[in-house]
């Protein structure tokens, strides 16, 4: 469905056509406005008019319509197609989802269609509006503040993630923890969230750094206004510290995972030990028990009123001798 339309000329947002095809002719005869159309979660159907009036690739179309595609730029003949992924943290359950926002943007237009949750274009829209300086400078303005502000919700999500993984590693290693059977598992799915993170941020570097004008000369994207190009230089650098933090939070937490693994073993380890010394000790009287267990009738010692208190206490002795020998050795 059509979320919102409207023309903007001179940086400020007018009363023009309702009809977004007459919006586009008008915009395109004025010279120095354009058309925003935002759309969410459309149907075939409903996207087939957009599709016709603004000349889009049907290839385009396809991914806008299917979702589920990795962040890119695609330079088309009468547009260019950019997608984003911004992300969504939920501290309560620990979990990174993702939604996909697609670009549109070609002669005065640019057409927004975004799926599920946590894209940033309403309050990319209100802010824009509120800065017609801004806003101005065309359909290159919308492309930037929506990065940008795409980007800016990646490193508070970075911020959060570093935040509740210092809290999961206190409580893996806290002496009190005991080594928990489930810190295992929840490494593993705090590894997963990253993943999903890093599944957002990381494509997004190249398409970032080809609308700033990083890379080959002789290969600028089309519909760019060039003077835009520091600031889409400066969302590539905070991309770049996003994508940094995402690193050093994955190699953190395959290293916690590892550190765990090996402090359960050494933990097992003791507990072998302990079990092994235990069953030293009971072996010794067991041992003895069982030769006054075979009913010979020739031995000695039976007819001694006091060999019954002496292998009593020979027992207790090699207990003692025994229990002070691992305790020294550390095996209880």
């Amino acid at each position: 469905m059509i979320v919102d339309c409207a023309l903007y000329q001179h940086g400020r947002r007018t009363e023009g056509p309702a009809d977004f095809s007459d919006a586009l002719d008008e915009a395109r005869a004025a010279g120095d406005a354009f058309v925003w159309i935002g759309v969410h979660e459309p149907t075939e159907d409903e996207f087939d008019r957009v599709t016709q009036e603004f000349a889009l690739h049907p290839l385009a179309v396809e991914d806008a319509l299917k979702a589920h595609q990795r962040p890119k730029l695609e330079v088309y003949e009468d547009s260019l197609f950019m997608v984003l992924k911004p992300v969504v943290y939920e501290p309560e359950s620990d979990t990174v989802s993702s939604g996909e926002l697609m670009i549109f943007m070609g002669d005065a237009f640019v057409v927004t269609v975004r799926h599920g949750e946590g894209a940033p274009l309403g309050s990319v829209r209100h802010r824009l509006e509120a800065e017609p300086e801004v806003l101005k400078h065309g359909p290159t303005a919308v492309l930037y503040s929506i990065a940008d502000a795409v980007v800016d919700h990646y490193l508070e999500v970075a911020e959060e993630l570093q935040t509740d993984l210092e809290v999961l590693e206190a409580e893996v290693f806290s002496p009190d923890s005991g080594g928990s059977r489930n810190s295992a598992s929840r490494i593993y799915r705090f590894k997963r969230q990253i993943l999903e993170f890093r599944r957002a941020t990381g494509p997004l570097a190249v398409p970032l750094s080809r609308l700033a004008g990083v890379g080959p000369p002789g290969r600028a994207v089309p519909y760019v206004n060039e003077s835009a190009q520091p600031y889409l230089r400066d969302v590539s650098d905070h991309l770049t510290r996003v994508n940094e933090s995402v690193e050093g939070l994955d190699r953190l937490v395959t290293d916690i995972l590892s550190a765990h693994l090996a402090q359960m073993s050494v933990r097992q380890n003791d507990d072998m030990r302990k079990i092994s010394a235990w069953a030293a000790m009971a072996a010794v009287p067991t041992m003895i028990a069982g030769v006054y267990g075979m009913n010979f009738e020739h031995m000695p010692e039976l007819a001694w009123w006091w060999a019954y208190p002496a292998v009593i206490l020979l027992m207790a002795v090699l207990e003692v001798v025994l229990y002070r020998m691992f305790k020294r050795r550390g095996w209880l």
